[in-house]
């Protein structure tokens, strides 16, 4: 597929400290998919972004005890929501026991992404999930 060469991804980020709540994590990506149409063009979409973000955030701050920087980044095709922590630890997928209270939140964003990818940093790792609209249209 060629692209446009005059096509630009639009992008924000955001710094999300060990004490910050989670929910701050999601109001915030909830604000950025409005500004992209996804809550009137693709809710259920916009939908499972923001429970991703939930459980990406939470992962680096409960399993890698990081601060987690949040980047999302629209190139027209797909919604890259990357979670970066401090941590060098490559997140596993478990299969968690029935009475289990974590251990689910890797299978569920995989679930819900298009796309899953982990990449090891310098000073950590990104893990980043991919989401297109429904209709593989452009929002707003």
């Amino acid at each position: 597929m060629t692209r446009d060469p005059s096509m630009r991804a639009v992008g924000w980020a955001r710094s999300l400290p060990m004490g910050s709540s989670v929910k701050t994590a999601r109001d915030w990506t909830r604000e950025h998919l409005a500004a992209l149409g996804w809550d009137r063009t693709a809710p259920g979409v916009a939908d499972s972004v923001v429970l991703a973000v939930s459980e990406l955030v939470t992962n680096a701050h409960v399993h890698a005890r990081s601060d987690a920087q949040l980047i999302l980044t629209w190139d027209e095709e797909c919604l890259h929501v990357t979670v970066h922590d401090a941590s060098p630890r490559v997140p596993e997928q478990r299969s968690p026991d029935d009475g289990a209270l974590g251990g689910r939140g890797l299978l569920l964003v995989d679930a819900l992404a298009d796309d899953v990818r982990t990449r090891p940093c310098p000073r950590g790792k990104d893990v980043t999930a991919c989401f297109r609209p429904a209709d593989h249209g452009r929002p707003g």
